[in-house]
């Protein structure tokens, strides 16, 4: 297991990495950033199809060698270091493995090859078969089985070595029935915690990457726009689009503008504080109020500090209701509870100032740092 560090990483297809070639009209594939894994961490890189996920994998696995920036595995600089010198498995959208060995042999593979002792072999491979409950299977043709059962084939030979600095995944539950995408989810955690690997999973899917990892980079049009806990990532984004990306609905996000202490959707006033407000206008605009579906509350009749809306239509799924609102001349979503009973043509919303985010320049304006 390693600390991975990206410094200052950039990527273009279009150059080779030399310096000279670099300009502010580079088509970037990834724009540069810098990040740090810790060893034994559950990371995840979640973002829409062609953002730059894989790209950035590659280069931490050492299929792509950056065009500039430097990675470094426990503080050594291993940029122009192929794969098998990193020391690191990774695990593919579609399940890699030899159809014509079996189960068995397929998870002992690895070790096989790093000249691991039988007993060792034997104990390591039953040990990983059975947090992937294939210990059945182990002596069955690899051929037969289904594709389901292949990627936990697959999953097992990234999982099986247990000296690897990282065990990287691209995707690797898309081609998984979703029942047992979700059962896979719970199981990649739980070997998370017992073997102490470090493991970073790559997937457009918010629900894999919030639920598997403990911390999330968010990712688009080559860049990294906010790392962080799924509970920060979801309560406070720093970026619109992670508040867009991220939930069911996307965060609600209403064009304002700025008075001294509020910022006004039409004719409707939010209350804001005047610091934020001066940041708000540094960072310059557009100026958009972001507040989570869930953060809403709703009723029939006025309360302190509430806002008359009308109701476009009320949608019962069991858990929770769904309501689309118009402030003003802006649709919202509401998410409330089961229970709530409204008129249908309008009622009130509320909004607890907490969960009144200000952005400017599509940019979260924070509080300042004590």
């Amino acid at each position: 297991m390693a600390r991975i560090e990206l410094i200052d990483i950039a990527h273009s297809y279009a150059l080779s990495p030399t310096e000279e070639q670099r300009s502010e009209r580079t088509p970037w594939a990834l724009h540069p950033m810098t990040l740090t894994w810790n060893d034994g961490g559950a990371y995840a890189l979640l973002g829409p199809s062609g953002c730059g996920k894989t790209t950035l994998l590659n280069i931490i696995s050492g299929l792509i060698t950056p065009t500039c920036g430097k990675v470094l595995f426990d503080g050594q600089d291993v940029t122009h270091r192929d794969p098998r010198a990193r020391n690191i498995a990774q695990v593919f959208q579609f399940p890699v493995i030899y159809d014509t060995m079996t189960v068995f042999d397929n998870l002992a593979f690895p070790l096989r090859n790093r000249r691991w002792r039988k007993s060792d072999i034997r104990s390591r491979v039953h040990e990983v078969a059975e947090l992937l409950e294939l210990t059945g299977d182990l002596p069955r043709q690899a051929r037969g089985l289904t594709a389901d059962a292949k990627q936990k084939i697959s999953l097992g030979r990234g999982l099986v070595r247990p000296d690897v600095a990282a065990v990287l995944f691209d995707e690797p539950l898309t081609v998984i029935d979703p029942h047992l995408k979700w059962l896979l989810r719970r199981k990649l955690k739980q070997i998370h915690q017992q073997l102490k690997l470090s493991l970073i999973y790559v997937t457009h899917d918010q629900v894999e990457a919030l639920t598997f990892a403990d911390q999330v980079a968010v990712m688009t049009q080559g860049q990294v726009v906010q790392t962080g806990a799924p509970q920060q990532l979801f309560e406070t984004p720093a970026h619109t689009f992670v508040g867009d990306f991220i939930g069911s609905p996307g965060m609600n996000f209403l064009p304002c503008e700025l008075t001294d202490d509020a910022a006004l959707v039409g004719e409707h006033r939010f209350a804001i504080d005047a610091a934020i407000v001066s940041r708000a206008r540094a960072q310059g605009a557009p100026y958009k109020l972001g507040m989570r579906p869930e953060f809403i509350d709703c009723s029939n009749t006025p309360q302190p500090q509430s806002q008359h809306i009308a109701i476009r239509s009320i949608q019962s799924y069991g858990a929770h209701t769904m309501i689309a609102a118009q402030l003003g001349q802006h649709a919202l979503w509401i998410k409330a509870r089961e229970d709530i009973r409204l008129s249908t043509d309008s009622a009130w919303m509320r909004v607890t100032p907490e969960h009144v985010l200000l952005y400017a320049n599509e940019r979260l304006v924070k509080h300042e740092a004590h």
